[in-house]
């Protein structure tokens, strides 16, 4: 009788805690898709409003059970999901891949500044690169995931970075791997050197951009929405609203 009720009691138990860590992966799930979302809100915005989006790419990955659980063992946490939440900030992340070095700061300041999204901890790795050449600019920022029964605030890594530093954190990143962390140090003098050539890229096409922007001066009179073509505004509806804005601005 004893056995039996032991063993009803480890059932009830594993079917709590198999409830209570789908909730926990499925609230970084959510997180990754409540930040996603605001990305891809400014990534129209501005392709639609501005003429020029500094987002190219958006892309997400939750880690594995397995994953997380190493990652706790080796900062020797505790392993409950508490602790996890408490110590471990990059279980969710979302990386962003922009054209230029002022779009990685300006994309920041833009999600940093929106209400609900609180900005828990900032690495510079653009202004202060990593010895091996690795530049991204890291944000740990927290979301509000609003489930049937709660609110739960969720911790996001937030990685932005140019084409360039991509391309080039890729790279490493198999190399990596594939020697095991041993790099061979010609390879890994090679690797510094291919970051600084990034480097040298991204100030190019940076200075570049500006040049364009300054020459196309106005932007041009059309509209695109998603799929749609080009919305062209006709050049009288141009004057009939610049006509009612300053008769608006100035009755006499």
């Amino acid at each position: 009788m004893n056995e039996v009720m032991k063993n009803s009691e480890t059932a009830v138990d594993l079917g709590r805690l198999r409830h209570d860590f789908t909730r926990f992966m499925m609230s970084y799930k959510f997180g990754i898709d409540e930040l996603i979302t605001k990305i891809n809100i400014l990534k129209q915005e501005f392709t639609h409003i501005h003429r020029y989006s500094p987002i190219e790419h958006v892309s997400s990955r939750l880690k594995t059970p397995e994953s997380i659980i190493d990652k706790a063992r080796r900062k020797k946490c505790a392993l409950t999901l508490d602790a996890i939440r408490e110590n471990i900030f990059d279980v969710a992340g979302v990386r962003i891949t922009c054209s230029f070095i002022s779009d990685t700061y300006r994309i920041a300041d833009m999600l940093s500044s929106q209400s609900d999204v609180r900005v828990v901890e900032v690495k510079d790795y653009i202004a202060n690169p990593k010895r091996n050449g690795y530049k991204s600019l890291h944000l740990i920022v927290e979301i509000p995931v609003f489930m049937s029964d709660r609110v739960q605030p969720v911790l996001v890594e937030l990685q932005i970075r140019t084409i360039a530093m991509d391309f080039w954190a890729s790279l490493e990143h198999k190399i990596f791997y594939k020697y095991r962390g041993e790099i061979p140090p010609t390879l890994l003098a090679e690797l510094t050197e291919a970051a600084e050539s990034a480097n040298k890229l991204d100030e190019k096409m940076e200075r570049l951009h500006d040049e364009v922007t300054e020459l196309n001066g106005d932007a041009e009179n059309s509209i695109t929405l998603g799929s749609m073509p080009p919305l062209a505004l006709p050049p009288e509806l141009l004057h009939m609203l610049l006509t009612a804005q300053a008769d608006a601005i100035d009755p006499e």
